[in-house]
């Protein structure tokens, strides 16, 4: 017969596999909501959004593992890319930074924002600088990348990959600053209860 610990333990694990999943879904169902740009080959999409949400919801283990689920499914065909695509061939493409930008998201707001515990509270301000982190997390490689593909200079590479999206990001940013304390609270009481 089990003990109360180890079963305790177990819907525990349940519970973090389940959220993990539930954020590798919502990050690939944020593929649909794509919106193609004419002077760019990056669209607009949630997936960023929902990147950094599971970092700042579950934490950095929890969400960047829930991040490279989705990624993993990407890379084995499943179409969870932007524009319902798949493939590890788009790893190489214009947009391979930003899916590797969203593991850093999730890693770095994590890390910032912290596991997820009890009714331990997290600072506004360390929120703020866990979206602003997570944000910039993903661009960083982004840019980069799609400077390399499309073998251009660094002004056209910003004009193609993080001007456009400053004021959409910045929205999603402070959507991102008033539900992730709530939706913290709502993860640990799943994982804890």
């Amino acid at each position: 017969m089990e003990t109360k610990i180890a079963l305790r333990a177990k819907r525990r694990a349940i519970a973090q596999t389940t959220m993990a999943a539930l954020f590798a879904a919502l990050i690939a169902a944020g593929a649909f909501i794509s919106i193609p740009l004419p002077f760019s080959p990056v669209p607009v999409t949630l997936q960023n959004l929902f990147a950094l949400l599971s970092g700042l919801i579950l934490g950095p283990l929890l969400g960047g593992a829930a991040t490279a689920l989705f990624l993993l499914a990407g890379a084995l065909g499943v179409p969870v890319f932007s524009g319902a695509v798949g493939g590890f061939a788009h790893f190489f493409g214009p947009t391979g930074g930003f899916l590797l930008g969203y593991l850093f998201a999730a890693l770095s707001a994590g890390f910032i924002a912290g596991r997820p515990r009890g009714n331990r509270r997290v600072p506004l301000l360390r929120i703020i600088l866990a979206v602003l982190a997570g944000f910039l997390v993903v661009y960083v490689p982004g840019v980069i990348r799609l400077k390399v593909v499309l073998d251009t200079d660094w002004g056209t590479a910003l004009a193609a990959g993080f001007i456009p999206f400053i004021i959409g990001d910045t929205l999603k940013g402070i959507a991102a600053v008033l539900i992730a304390p709530r939706l913290r609270r709502v993860a640990v009481e799943q994982m804890d209860g």
